[in-house]
C-alpha cells in the first residue's frame, strides 16, 4: 500500500461505523465514509460528538454540514511540507482537497527532480491542483485541465498560496478527451501524464464520461503526447470496480508495451491514530521510466 503518513496539518483521528473523523487544520470535522465499514468497542464519543462540524447525508442525495462552532471560517489553510492549500466544507461533503493524494505529490516530485531536466507534465481531471502545485514546486512546468472552471479558480489560489505564482503553469477549463485528441493534432507533448477520473461524470459541453468506457482509450491517446524521453503516468482510481490488477493490465497493455519501464498499481491510504488501522482511499497506479 502506498501511505500518506508524512501529514503535520492533517490526520484522520478514528474511522467506524461508515463514517471518518479528521483534524484539517485546528479544526475538527466529522464526515460519512462508506469505506469504514468496521466498528470497535473502544470509540470515544465525546470526541466524535465533540466536533466543528459535522456532515449529514440526505436520503434524497447530497446532505449538508452542521457547524457547532460558529467561530469555523468558510475556508482555511493547511500546509503539507512547503505546499499550502485552500480548504473549506462543501455542500457535496468533500473539502477541496484529498490528503491521501500526498504519497504521490511525493513521488511526482522526486521524479522531477531526479530527471535533473526540464519536465513538461499534463494533470488532467486536476480538480484543485494538489498535483500540480507539488509538481510547480519541484520544478516542473504544468499544464491543469479540468471541466470545472471553479475548480480551476481554485487550483489558482492554491498555486499562489504556496507561493509558486511565478512558475510555468497554463490552466484550461475544457473536456479532458476532447483537450487530449486537440494535443494530439497539435503535436504536443509531455514527459508525465497525472489523471485522476471520476467514475462517472459530464463536461462543461455536457460530455458523458463513464470510467469503464473511457479510461482505456483516454490512455491509449495520452501515448501520443508523451514526448520522446517520458518520465511517467499517474493514474487515480476511487471506482471500486476497477482494481489495482484492473489498471495494471491497461498499463501492461500500453505504456508498458510501447515504452518498457517499471510498473505498479497498489492501494493508497492514511493511518487512523486511535486504532492503528489504515483507511484505504482507492488505487493509484504508476508507470515510470
Amino acid at each position: 500500500m502506498y501511505l500518506s503518513d508524512k501529514w503535520e496539518d492533517y490526520k484522520i483521528v478514528d474511522a467506524s461505523a461508515g463514517e471518518k473523523l479528521e483534524y484539517w487544520g485546528k479544526y475538527l470535522l466529522r464526515r460519512p465514509d462508506p469505506i469504514a465499514i468496521w466498528e470497535h468497542d473502544d470509540i470515544d464519543l465525546q470526541k466524535w460528538n465533540n466536533v466543528d462540524a459535522w456532515y449529514h447525508r440526505s436520503n434524497k442525495g447530497g446532505g449538508q454540514w452542521q457547524v457547532f462552532n460558529k467561530k469555523i471560517p468558510d475556508k482555511w489553510q493547511i500546509r503539507y511540507r512547503e505546499l499550502t492549500f485552500n480548504v473549506r466544507p462543501t455542500g457535496f461533503k468533500h473539502t477541496g482537497l484529498f490528503p491521501e493524494q500526498a504519497c504521490n505529490w511525493d513521488w511526482i516530485a522526486g521524479l522531477v527532480k531526479e530527471a535533473n531536466r526540464p519536465i513538461k507534465i499534463l494533470n488532467l481531471f486536476a480538480y484543485t491542483g494538489g498535483a500540480t502545485v507539488s509538481a510547480l514546486s519541484a520544478g516542473a512546468e504544468v499544464c491543469h485541465v479540468d471541466a470545472s472552471k471553479g475548480m480551476v479558480t481554485w487550483a489558482k489560489e492554491n498555486v499562489i498560496s504556496s507561493g509558486l505564482g511565478d512558475r510555468k503553469v497554463r490552466y484550461i477549463v475544457d473536456d479532458v478527451v476532447k483537450f487530449v485528441k486537440r494535443e494530439i493534432r497539435r503535436g504536443n507533448k509531455y514527459d508525465g501524464i497525472i489523471m485522476d477520473p471520476p467514475s462517472y461524470g459530464r463536461g462543461p459541453s455536457g460530455e458523458l464520461w463513464k470510467i469503464e468506457n473511457e479510461l482505456y482509450p483516454l490512455v491509449s491517446d495520452c501515448l501520443q503526447i508523451m514526448s520522446d524521453e517520458p518520465l511517467f503516468l499517474l493514474i487515480n482510481s476511487y471506482t471500486t470496480g476497477l482494481s489495482a490488477q484492473v489498471l495494471k493490465n491497461v498499463l501492461m497493455t500500453t505504456y508498458v508495451k510501447k515504452f518498457g519501464g517499471h510498473f505498479d498499481s497498489d492501494e493508497i491510504g492514511l493511518p487512523i491514530i486511535s486504532s492503528g488501522l489504515v483507511l484505504p482511499c482507492g488505487n493509484a497506479t504508476r508507470w515510470w521510466q
